[in-house]
């Protein structure tokens, strides 16, 4: 999931409207998880990329844990955290970085002779300011990989001021497919791309919803236009293309393309973007009649949605490369931090514990943690992480998830 684009469009087939929105990946109103809401978000089952179940993927699978044996020993050594951690999109960074920081505390309590720090770094989710941090995490010595940046834009800008620096860079979140193919050595993701995601969700409504036919709708942003494009393309003559259409990032008003999906009466709409234009564009599809599936991809998958669209969220179908969060996991993150961990806080973890066990093993330099790293295979909370040559996971699959009364 990613966001910050200045402007969308408002396309339905041949009619175009130019829609004119403030760069963004989130409004102003607070975000408060664990809302009193009588909805959530629940597992139903992972897919793969045909959109088929896969028996026992869910199972639990001990996780390689960021304590290690307790006998590490190594000098003064930092790792990065980079995205936003002020402002309109700060939970997404918020969130990653604790689950990060758990990894950190839970290794230094462990490990009196290998005390690594966390140094966190706030971009504000904002592109140059991202390229401004990357220098100053590059030129920091004792900093010898970074988990981030959160965005896909923010990584694209940054990803060759890391690599000129052969600083590993392992976003827990940055999912445009571009990135792996920009040539960089030391780009690592921790997640599915757009593409998988696209792909899954897609098959998932062919196959397992019988879907005949499917709205897609996507926000503009570049998160949005890449996901939807690989939903569009993998439903193929079942996404309708007299309703496929793009609103603008953080449209309010979507009467015109609500009276033209009635028109049409889909089985589903598929949404890419975010929950705060997923929130009123579904109240909106249930106040003008419509009463199709509403399925949408990771930036809806937020308790904030269910808490502005209110009883209408109710059966929502939203996917994710994120995985429901392990108890053990939950408790420990609730007693730290306060909060429930977010979507990507377990994926933070898991990428913390990568480096963190690199260190242990001596990998205390960045040419060495950068070969680690590219060696790497083990269990996470999260999934097994091992990597391909362009930095991308060797498989993934994709959790399906429905709003349910809780």
């Amino acid at each position: 999931m990613d966001c910050r684009v200045a402007r969308g469009a408002f396309v339905i087939g041949a009619m175009s409207l130019m829609v004119w929105t403030t760069s963004g990946c989130a409004d102003s109103l607070p975000f408060e998880r664990g809302s009193d809401n009588s909805l959530q978000f629940v597992g139903q089952v992972q897919i793969d990329q045909n959109g088929d179940p896969v028996p026992g993927a869910g199972d639990q699978v001990s996780p390689v844990d960021p304590a290690g044996d307790g006998k590490a020993v190594c000098p003064p050594v930092s790792i990065a955290v980079a995205g936003a951690l002020e402002g309109a999109d700060a939970e997404l960074g918020v969130d990653i970085s604790n689950g990060i920081q758990l990894a950190v505390d839970k290794h230094n309590d462990a490990n009196a002779g290998c005390q690594v720090q966390l140094k966190t770094f706030d971009t504000e989710g904002d592109p140059q300011k991202a390229v401004d941090v990357a220098q100053q995490i590059t030129e920091d010595a004792f900093t010898i990989g970074l988990i981030g940046p959160a965005f896909s834009d923010e990584a694209q800008a940054t990803g060759g001021v890391f690599d000129q620096a052969g600083m590993v860079a392992v976003t827990a979140s940055a999912t445009s497919v571009q990135l792996a193919a920009s040539g960089w050595r030391t780009f690592f993701r921790g997640l599915a791309n757009d593409g998988v995601q696209g792909t899954a969700v897609a098959n998932y409504m062919k196959n397992q919803l019988g879907n005949g036919r499917v709205c897609v709708v996507d926000n503009g942003t570049e998160y949005g236009l890449g996901l939807a494009q690989a939903v569009r393309e993998t439903l193929g003559p079942t996404s309708d293309s007299e309703c496929s259409m793009s609103v603008g990032r953080d449209a309010e008003d979507f009467s015109e393309p609500v009276a033209v999906i009635n028109s049409r009466t889909p089985d589903s709409v598929f949404f890419a973007g975010y929950f705060a234009e997923a929130a009123p564009f579904l109240q909106q599809l249930r106040d003008g009649g419509v009463t199709a599936q509403f399925v949408s991809g990771d930036g809806t998958n937020d308790s904030e949605f269910i808490a502005r669209a209110g009883d209408a969220a109710k059966g929502t179908v939203v996917s994710c490369s994120c995985g429901p969060p392990a108890s053990e996991f939950a408790r420990e993150y609730a007693e730290k931090f306060d909060a429930e961990p977010g979507m990507y806080s377990a994926g933070g973890y898991d990428l913390g514990t990568v480096l963190l066990r690199g260190i242990d093993a001596g990998a205390i330099t960045r040419p060495a943690l950068l070969d680690f790293v590219r060696a790497y295979d083990g269990q996470g909370l999260e999934r097994r992480y091992q990597w391909t040559d362009n930095g991308e996971l060797t498989s993934t699959l994709i959790w399906i998830y429905e709003v349910e009364e809780k």
